[in-house]
């Protein structure tokens, strides 16, 4: 009679491989995920991508600068990947006598780039506002640099959804050599037109809850205007809602609101210092489910929250993020 081995009648045969026939080992699926450049998992995040405001206008009625342009929606993204941040800061206002304003910086981020505002006008010749995600106002004009007058387009380089709105136009010569200005564009809406003696209001922003409280971003600044021109009558022009700064009818310019990407507000008057106001900076924020693991990494030190079932990173100064 045969032995039993083990419950097998006749000869034990040794096993001579780590995998049956027709199967696949542990090891072969491995390097086959190795040699595929398996991809690690993926979700969706929402974001706010706001670019930095740009300088107004300067001399006796400097045009308002652009709001900084203003980004929103949601995006994949994948586990072990590195994403650069970037956060623009505003533009210079222009410096007397009669420059324009300069142009905002870009803010970027999961590869989402918005425009920095445009640079209001100013009174000198060459001095004509700039375009961005929102255009800067026109300048109050004189008979010499009449084109420095029409506000500038926003939107540059063009994107959809749209990143802002375009500059008011500057008023005609008043009789002195002098008209006001036009207030820069916001994410919401154009800049107003100067009107006579008194400077157009800048564009309002756009309000947004991704931070977990409604906030106004990239209003546009206010035209700058003369208050003893002809006619009087001037006053202060406002910027929009969402940091645009204030145009005045004497001395420099407000400057827009840091990390709402706000524009800055012309100058305006006879005084001895008419400098167009600067852009507010920029800012990024980023939020998903708090039924996702926290980010592994982060640098520039951004503001993390766990709030309302989100986690919320932002980011008022360039770094990056992992997850």
């Amino acid at each position: 009679m045969a032995r039993r081995n083990g419950g097998v009648v006749g000869k034990q045969n040794r096993t001579t491989s780590i995998k049956a026939s027709g199967l696949w080992a542990l090891s072969d699926y491995l390097e086959s995920k190795k040699a595929n450049n398996w991809v690690k998992p993926a979700f969706t995040i929402e974001y706010l991508i706001v670019a930095g405001g740009g300088g107004a206008g300067s001399n006796h009625a400097g045009g308002g600068g652009g709001g900084g342009g203003y980004r929103t929606g949601t995006t994949g993204v994948v586990a072990g990947t590195n994403y650069p941040i970037t956060v623009g800061g505003g533009g210079a206002g222009g410096g007397g006598p009669g420059g324009s304003g300069a142009q905002g910086s870009a803010s970027s981020a999961l590869g989402i780039t918005s425009a920095g505002g445009g640079g209001g006008g100013g009174e000198t010749a060459g001095a004509v506002p700039t375009t961005g995600g929102s255009g800067g106002g026109g300048s109050g004009t004189n008979s010499t640099v009449a084109v420095n007058k029409t506000g500038a387009a926003g939107n540059t380089p063009a994107t959809t959804p749209s990143q802002g709105n375009s500059g008011g136009n500057g008023s005609a010569t008043q009789g002195d050599g002098y008209g006001a200005a036009g207030g820069g564009g916001g994410a919401g809406a154009n800049g107003s037109n100067a009107s006579g003696n008194t400077g157009g209001n800048g564009g309002d922003g756009l309000q947004n809850s991704i931070s977990g409280g409604a906030t106004y971003y990239s209003g546009g600044g206010g035209g700058g205007s003369w208050l003893s021109g002809p006619g009087g009558g001037a006053v202060n022009s406002s910027g929009g809602l969402g940091g645009g700064g204030a145009g005045v009818t004497t001395g420099s310019g407000s400057s827009g609101t840091a990390l709402t990407g706000g524009g800055g507000g012309g100058s305006g008057g006879s005084g001895s210092t008419r400098n167009g106001g600067s852009g507010g900076s920029g800012i990024v924020i980023i939020r998903y489910a708090d039924t996702f693991a926290a980010a592994t990494g982060t640098t520039g030190s951004p503001t993390i929250t766990v709030s309302g079932g989100y986690r919320i990173y932002t980011f008022t100064s360039s770094g990056s993020i992992t997850w």
